[in-house]
């Protein structure tokens, strides 16, 4: 049976996760509130910044900016964006 939770992001009873995604207070908050799709979009998202902005995941602004980015995503705020993206046609 597969676990639900109301995602904060699509403000809907979903699909959870099978785990926390990482250790400590954050990562169970995430497990708690944030369903699996929209995880899943915040990944696709994480790696188009990591990889449009040049990040360095051993920089911990790289890092802090990430962590501020993903809670604002999943808030429903205004969330940074890669420049110049143009995502691909249909």
């Amino acid at each position: 049976m597969t676990r639900t939770v109301f995602c904060k992001k699509h403000q809907q009873d979903l699909e959870g996760l099978e785990a926390p995604p990482f250790p400590g207070p954050k990562g169970q908050e995430i497990f708690e509130t944030v369903s699996k799709q929209a995880w899943g979009e915040w990944q696709t998202h994480q790696t188009m910044l990591i990889n449009e902005k040049h990040l360095s995941l051993v920089d911990p602004e790289a890092r802090k900016y990430l962590q501020e980015e993903m809670d604002k995503f999943f808030a429903g705020e205004d969330y940074d964006k890669a420049e110049g993206y143009v995502p691909p046609a249909e």
